[in-house]
């Protein structure tokens, strides 16, 4: 929902990545998102330090508000 994106966003921001939180009327009510837009110059690394905050910001929800 709504406001899981935007925690989900607020979560990443804190741990140094800009990943969007795309709502509504952008998309369908109900469909919230996360836009993740990478780039030749992000690293294997880079990649799976965003994999892992990902994982804690999107499937720990009481952890993404932290």
């Amino acid at each position: 929902d709504n406001n899981r994106a935007l925690a989900a966003s607020a979560a990443l921001q804190e741990r140094g990545f800009l990943v969007g939180a795309i709502r509504p009327p952008t998309v369908p009510p109900g469909e919230a998102r996360l836009r993740v837009t990478l780039s030749a110059l992000h690293s294997e690394k880079d990649v799976d330090a965003l994999v892992g905050a990902l994982a804690v910001a999107c499937l720990d929800p009481s952890r993404a508000e932290a």
